[in-house]
């Protein structure tokens, strides 16, 4: 099968060289119908020739602002003959600049403008941003000491001075009252430093991230209040803090539970006490939020044992001394449902025999979640198995007048089937260390076979334990297998 290959550069890699392999797959869609694991692969297809790959364009020398180049008119009435900033003292005028798309010797365009000075209000520097044009009389062949642009006989040129109130900046942050966290910790976590503009919002923002990391060590009780300025320094921050007790728990708790014992229940959530009974110090913070996530976990695991309408609350209980807390995690399990029927709809393509015959969850069969995302993924492979490699399916439970019985659906939706026109194979290296057909024959799917989702999956797998390429992905991207669709088939 015929390949290229490209040397764009060497690196460390295994055995000192640095391979990347991307194989790619061009597609066309085709309609059929078919039962699951029923008639297998079209064999054989054309062969294809890869061109190199163009080298992409540098933009780097073009590009002003961090949005890109913007497009802006190629004619005009006026040309600006220069561009002022006033009002700014802390933010330097070349940071401005570097915003700005209106600029000497372009044509004046009002809407370039505009979103100038949107630009600016983005950087959250200032308070203000206005703009002023002045029309220079014709007879000036001079500003501000510089030749002027254009030819004032043709065009007439303007200057435009952008207007900035700066807000007031950060001189210094204070934080008063912590004892268990120290500043260094304080001030990677509120996200305000001298220098930054003087904003009650982000000064808000900063102490609900402050009293987030408190209750994450275990502070549950911490309340945090912000000042704005001293009597000798107007720009000052204080976060004053009163933490509170360290709260650790002391013990863990489940009551109403029947089918399933308390130390498996223990093991799922991610909330823990003393170690051991013993190392009642070593990981053991009370977090609140962690709890409350606890209580979701519960309540997910009894839904997909098939108590559909368990519920699962919790209760905290403080000790004299307000450190140490008692977890009890309250389940009302509630009936286990049975499956009444199992339905499939959508299905065009593929008849619901073979459907149903890959589906473990039948009726009359207790409700299990695993079996039913066990039974989803068989249906999302047979279709893969057939080259609908974008079908999905969606489940949906529905309750039944009487008790304990759910009905289950499955909602299918096919797509388009793909089968492979081309395949071509970019290598990064020497090309002498490594043919392509090696990496070719790691690839169970040949040009013009139906695509196969599992198979596609077995070759990524296949070629990531093959230990031919690098698949550190801090070192480079990492090998894969690209399934892309012809646009003519849109």
């Amino acid at each position: 099968m015929p390949a290229t290959s490209q040397l764009p550069s060497r690196r460390n890699l295994v055995g000192g060289i640095h391979w990347l392999m991307v194989a790619t797959f061009l597609v066309s869609g085709m309609p059929a119908m078919a039962q699951v694991g029923g008639a297998g692969m079209a064999a054989g297809g054309a062969g294809g020739t890869g061109g190199p790959e163009p080298e992409r364009p540098r933009f780097r020398d073009h590009i002003h602002t961090r949005e890109g180049m913007a497009l802006r008119r190629e004619r005009g009435d006026s040309i600006v003959a220069s561009v002022r900033v006033r009002g700014n003292r802390n933010v330097p005028t070349a940071k401005i600049a570097t915003e700005l798309q209106t600029r000497k010797g372009r044509f004046y365009d009002p809407e370039t403008v505009l979103a100038d000075v949107r630009r600016l209000n983005d950087m959250g520097s200032f308070d203000r941003v206005t703009f002023d044009v002045q029309v220079l009389p014709s007879d000036i062949q001079q500003f501000d000491g510089e030749a002027l642009p254009g030819n004032s006989e043709t065009v007439s040129r303007v200057v435009v001075t952008f207007s900035v109130v700066e807000r007031p900046a950060v001189t210094r942050v204070i934080y008063h009252g912590n004892r268990g966290l120290n500043d260094r910790d304080l001030v990677g976590r509120s996200g305000v430093a001298p220098g930054d503009p003087l904003s009650e919002f982000s000064i808000e923002s900063g102490r609900r991230r402050l009293i987030d990391y408190y209750r994450e060590e275990g502070f549950n009780q911490v309340t945090i209040d912000t000042v704005i300025g001293l009597p000798d320094d107007a720009g000052a921050v204080v976060f004053r803090i009163n933490e509170g007790p360290k709260e650790r728990i002391a013990a863990i708790r489940v009551e109403g539970s029947t089918i399933v014992s308390e130390s498996r229940l223990k093991k799922i959530i991610q909330s823990r006490g003393p170690m051991a009974g013993v190392l009642t110090y070593v990981g053991n913070v009370a977090d609140l939020n962690k709890i409350d996530a606890d209580v979701d976990l519960l309540s997910s695991y009894y839904h997909n044992l098939g108590f559909l309408t368990a519920t699962v609350g919790r209760r905290i209980e403080y000790d004299e001394t307000g450190k140490w807390v008692t977890i009890t995690f309250v389940v009302e399990e509630g009936p286990r449902f049975q499956v009444g029927d199992v339905q499939i709809i959508g299905n065009e393509y593929i008849t619901e025999e073979s459907l149903r015959a890959r589906t473990e969850l039948k009726a009359g069969d207790m409700f299990d979640g695993t079996v039913m995302r066990r039974d989803i993924g068989e249906l999302i492979y047979g279709y893969g198995e057939l080259g609908f490699i974008y079908a999905e399916v969606v489940p949906k439970t529905i309750m039944r007048d009487e008790n304990g019985v759910v009905d289950l659906v499955y909602e299918i939706t096919e797509g388009d089937r793909w089968k492979i026109g081309h395949i071509t194979v970019n290598i990064d290296g020497e090309p002498h260390l490594m043919r392509e057909t090696t990496m070719l024959n790691l690839i169970d799917m040949r040009e013009g076979d139906w695509i196969d989702r599992r198979t596609l999956e077995l070759s990524r797998r296949r070629i990531l334990r093959s230990q031919l390429l690098e698949t550190n992905p801090a070192i480079a991207e990492a090998p894969d297998i690209k399934v892309v669709p012809r646009e003519d088939l849109y």
